[in-house]
Order: structure tokens, then sequence, then C-alpha cells
């Protein structure tokens, strides 16, 4: 799969949609600052929008040089959201950052599940989480911004044949952090990830709502807040 892909037609230029914005003051504080990152990372492609945003979530433009994007990633976020595909997070703060508008998609942390394989295998409960919705992963979008085991763990199954439909990995830290993701990127499946040990949360899920926010662009969702 190559390794970035583009769509010109996405590009909004001088429009903009926060869907997290709902007043006056926020919209205007957000798009202060996305128009900022136009000018720094450049607005040519939807990963573009994905570099502009992971960049102000983490307060440092050098982030957009970090991420990488495989297999037209926004095209098969945007396809499974229309799905209502389940998004599948490792945790609990990812998934209450994610947009609840804009979508109508299940929003599932995987440490609500597997208690129990991790006990039996003596085992993180996010690689356990994401082994009890092994089922579930086919099709969905999996956002994994700090276990590294976790998503280890996810790309074995997708080597054993699970497909997800994106899997978002960014996990932060100096143990099998930045390994975990150079894995993620040999798999053939639609991805983004970012090189190193950096990442976390809030990179995650700058990815996945930069991609809502797409899809609520394309329905004509547009504007403060829409």
């Amino acid at each position: 799969m190559g390794e970035e892909s583009s769509r010109p037609g996405d590009i909004t230029g001088n429009t903009y949609t926060d869907l997290a914005a709902v007043t006056p003051e926020a919209y205007a504080i957000a798009s202060t600052s996305r128009n900022l990152a136009r000018e720094m990372v450049g607005n040519a492609t939807p990963e573009d929008r994905i570099r502009q945003r992971c960049s102000v979530a983490v307060g440092d433009f050098a982030m957009a040089d970090l991420m990488r994007f495989s297999g037209n990633p926004v095209e098969a976020g945007v396809a499974a959201l229309e799905e209502r595909a389940p998004i599948i997070t490792d945790i609990r703060m990812v998934q209450t950052g994610i947009l609840k508008r804009g979508h109508a998609s299940e929003i599932l942390c995987a440490l609500d599940y597997g208690e129990d394989i991790a006990r039996e295998r003596g085992i993180t409960r996010t690689s356990a989480g994401f082994l009890a919705l092994r089922d579930r992963l086919e099709g969905s979008i999996v956002v994994i911004g700090n276990a590294p085991s976790a998503l280890l763990v996810v790309c074995d199954m997708v080597r054993e044949g699970v497909r997800p439909a994106l899997i978002i990995g960014t996990p932060v830290g100096f143990v099998n952090a930045a390994e975990s993701k150079e894995v993620l990127r040999t798999l053939d499946v639609p991805s983004v990830s970012n090189v190193g040990t950096r990442g976390g949360t809030p990179v995650a899920v700058a990815a996945i709502n930069e991609i809502i926010t797409i899809l609520a662009e394309r329905a004509g969702h547009a504007g403060p807040g829409y």
C-alpha cells in the first residue's frame, strides 16, 4: 500500500469546521489555531489536515513531520464511519476524547472487556480487551494512543486474518512504543501512525476526530459547531 494518499476535493481552503466548538469564542480559538497550522504544515491533502490537527493537539509543529499514513486511511475511516462501524479504543481517555457528534458509531474501550483473559494469561488489560473483542475488530476503527502492547496484539490478529477498516496507532513511551508503530506500518491495512516514542492520547484523538470532521463536512455539516 502507498505511504501517502490525497483527495484534493476534500480540502476546505479557508473554511473551518470544529464539531466540538459549540460557542463563538471556542470556535474563534480553534479556527485561529487551525489557520496557523495550515500556514506551518500545509493544506494540500486530507493527510495534511490530520498533520495540522495533531500538531495543534500537542502544541508542536514538529509533530507534523512525524506522522505516517498508509493505505488511504482517511477514505477508509470515512467509509467505515458511514457504515457505523464501531470505534475501539485502548483506554478510557481516548474513548472520552473522541467526538460524539458527526457520526453514529459506537465507541468501545478495550478496558471494559477481557478481565478473565488478562488474569489467566498475565497480560495487560488493554491487550486482553482487544483479544476479547476479536470478533468486533473486523471492519472496525481501532484507535490506540497509549498501549503499545495492545497495538502489537492487534497487529498479530491482523497477520492472522482479522482486518479492521482502519488502525490509528500512536502509543507513547520508551518501551515498545516506537517498535509497535513500525510493525503497524508493515501491515497491509489502512493506518495512521507516527515515528518514534512521541504520540499519546492527544495525537490518536486528533487523528480520528479529523476524520469524523471530514465525514461531517461531506454530509454538509460545516461551520461553527455545525
